[in-house]
């Protein structure tokens, strides 16, 4: 699998994952990237995560040469591209969507449509009236649109459309509509910046997919994944903590460059 979302990869694994997860966040040597990647360059092999980039849509190629490895070497796994609508604006997208056609690669593309691009609306990085994955579908990809912000709806398109790509059926493309409450890169709300407005913003909290999926779930259940997922990630934390910063030695491990550019 190759996530990209405008370069960042978000995912919570059960014990090892989310421990080296937080330890790469850290800089530690126990990170799933050594210490090395960072925040935004996040790789995980033990649970099939590929890679992610700074670099708007810079993951989508990658994502679509894992297809193609996939292909050659006929196994019966996918490759899961996570975009946003930002990187639709990018060249690299289009190309991508092309080769993945022609070759009825094994990819599935996952769009978290949330509206920004940072701080500019779709209408004045589109055209008006543009349905992304209707775009899609006149490359030759098939496509779905999901508009309900609903866990269990998104679980039953994915399972769907997993299950066809892994047939032979070819790619994919599911375009999910969804929101962002804070501010693109931070912790802090910025609704004072007026680039949305206060009616949309309440309209998205009163179809938070996070209430509605509790709403079908008792108490007990709800304090017991809560403690669960604060157990966990105390834990992470205190191994990230504990973990030992990468020795200088191996300053220049895994690092690649182009002969003869400096």
């Amino acid at each position: 699998a190759v996530s990209t979302h405008r370069g960042h990869a978000h995912y919570l694994g059960k014990g090892g994952n989310l421990d080296a997860m937080i330890a790469e966040l850290y800089g530690k040597e126990t990170g799933c990237s050594s210490g090395k990647g960072g925040s935004m360059h996040l790789i995980d092999r033990k649970v099939n995560f590929m890679g992610t980039s700074a670099i708007v849509g810079n993951s989508i190629p990658v994502g679509v040469g894992l297809g193609l490895s996939i292909e050659l070497t006929e196994t019966d796994q996918i490759s899961c591209i996570f975009l946003g609508d930002g990187a639709v604006e990018e060249g690299v997208f289009y190309e991508s969507l092309n080769f993945t056609a022609l070759r009825k690669l094994p990819v599935l593309f996952i769009c978290e449509n949330n509206l920004y691009s940072v701080y500019s609306p779709l209408s004045v990085r589109q055209p008006k009236g543009r349905v992304i994955s209707d775009m899609v579908s006149s490359i030759g990809i098939k496509s779905y649109k999901d508009e309900s912000n609903d866990v269990l709806e998104f679980y039953k398109t994915l399972k769907s459309a997993i299950a066809s790509v892994r047939s032979g059926a070819g790619p994919k493309f599911l375009e999910f509509n969804t929101y962002r409450w804070r501010e693109h890169c931070g912790p802090d709300y910025d609704n004072h910046l007026k680039y949305r407005t206060q009616e949309e913003f309440q309209w998205w909290q009163e179809n938070d997919p996070l209430k509605k999926i509790v709403s079908r779930l008792n108490a007990k259940t709800i304090t017991n994944i809560n403690k669960e997922v604060d157990n966990e990630i105390t834990a992470s934390f205190k191994f990230a903590e504990d973990s030992a910063f990468p020795s200088r030695s191996t300053a220049y491990e895994g690092i690649y460059a182009i002969p003869g550019m400096n």
